[in-house]
């Protein structure tokens, strides 16, 4: 009885997975059938879109890129800097106000900058060109229209896109020139820049030496006066003053893009203190000259004073000189390699591109739609399912109204 039963049931179960397969099947075949049913649709539908985008691509009023490259100006190796190291820790100051590390984003920045910008608006009155109402709208249609990108070769490329190609080229080539334009008025190179340090460091060396100078006359001592002659011992100790307070100030500089524990910085910092050591033996072993009144102990002091500020002085001097010379020799100069010229060809629209992409676009919306109308006209034939339908239907038409 077990086994006959168990043999009844499996044929009814190879059966049962029997009919299973041919549904899977018949699932797939209909998705065929539709298909072939609305192929001419599904043919002619994304053609005709396609011949339309063409049509609507010619009305596309076309666009011209022109495009410049230019070499940025190169940060040379100076003859100030090669002579720092004759300066003992005073040569670090230099270093402390020069060095770019990557020109290349700098001058990009420079490029997209609101003063650059602004500059090419009013030159070519691209407010009223782009048609905008204030200045702040017209940057971001210039930015929109430009592309400015550096290589790994070093150079940097200005694309400028326009409805007319020789206003492209001519707005491409301006930009390079207003860069020049603003490289002139900034200290971008390192010759630049030491000669502003130096320039400014002078100028309040030369007020103190002045003022020095006028209180050491004031005392009206002179040093025939002085039974000991501490000329040489006073200079000395100026001059280990001033090297002393150049060492703080290069310390002071390095703070900006070192830290404490960096060994460049503890190298600075050991040097001070060698300095510091030094001064105070100087100032110990400097001979006293025996016993001196008031008027001769002022003296001292005021030329010490005076000494100080003239090696400070002569210091400064000698580093705004070769400042100015290095800059005279090196100057923010830019290399122009490929001058951007009236453009022969457009470069939008892409009429092919629009058309193939139209096609595709229609012919996959129009698969997804053939394929929903079949599966509403399907679950329509079905009771349960018409009744679903029936119900979205009213509740959509409500949501209308």
């Amino acid at each position: 009885m077990t086994n006959s039963v168990n043999e009844n049931q499996a044929p009814q179960s190879n059966l049962g997975m029997g009919e299973q397969e041919p549904d899977s099947e018949i699932s797939l075949l209909d998705l065929l059938q539709t298909v072939v049913d609305n192929l001419r649709l599904l043919v002619l539908g994304p053609l005709a879109v396609g011949f339309a985008a063409l049509g609507v691509s010619f009305l596309i009023p076309p666009t011209y890129t022109a495009k410049t490259q230019f070499l940025p100006p190169q940060q040379q190796q100076s003859v100030a800097a090669s002579m720092l190291a004759s300066l003992g820790s005073f040569g670090g100051l230099a270093g402390a106000v020069g060095g770019i590390k990557n020109p290349a984003d700098q001058f990009l920045a420079y490029m997209k900058s609101v003063t650059l910008q602004d500059a090419l608006i009013d030159r070519f009155n691209l407010q009223e060109r782009y048609e905008t109402n204030t200045k702040t709208e017209t940057r971001v249609e210039l930015t929109s229209n430009v592309r400015v990108s550096s290589g790994k070769d070093g150079l940097i490329s200005v694309e400028v896109d326009d409805k007319e190609s020789q206003f492209a080229a001519a707005l491409a080539n301006a930009h390079v020139e207003e860069l020049g334009k603003l490289l002139g008025k900034l200290a971008t190179t390192e010759a630049q820049q030491r000669r502003l340090f130096f320039e400014k460091q002078l100028t309040q060396a030369k007020d103190k030496l002045i003022q020095s100078e006028i209180a050491l006359k004031a005392t009206g001592v002179s040093g025939g006066v002085l039974k000991s002659n501490p000329a040489s011992a006073v200079a000395a100790v100026a001059g280990l003053q001033a090297a002393v307070t150049a060492q703080e100030v290069k310390l002071g500089a390095m703070r900006g893009y070192l830290s404490e524990t960096a060994p460049d910085f503890k190298q600075a910092m050991s040097e001070l203190l060698n300095l510091k050591v030094q001064l105070d033996k100087q100032e110990k072993d400097t001979p006293p000259g025996g016993a001196k009144t008031s008027s001769e102990g002022d003296y001292i002091t005021k030329y010490r004073e005076f000494k100080y500020h003239e090696t400070l002085f002569e210091l400064f001097s000698k580093q705004f000189e070769l400042a100015k010379a290095d800059e005279a020799r090196e100057g923010a100069v830019i290399q122009v390699l490929d001058k951007a010229q009236n453009p022969e060809r457009k470069t939008k629209p892409k009429k092919a591109l629009i058309a193939i992409i139209a096609t595709l676009a229609a012919g996959f919306a129009l698969l997804i739609f053939v394929f929903v109308r079949q599966a509403l006209i399907n679950a329509g034939q079905d009771a349960e399912s018409a009744l679903k339908i029936a119900a979205l239907k009213a509740s959509w038409r409500k949501a209308l109204k």
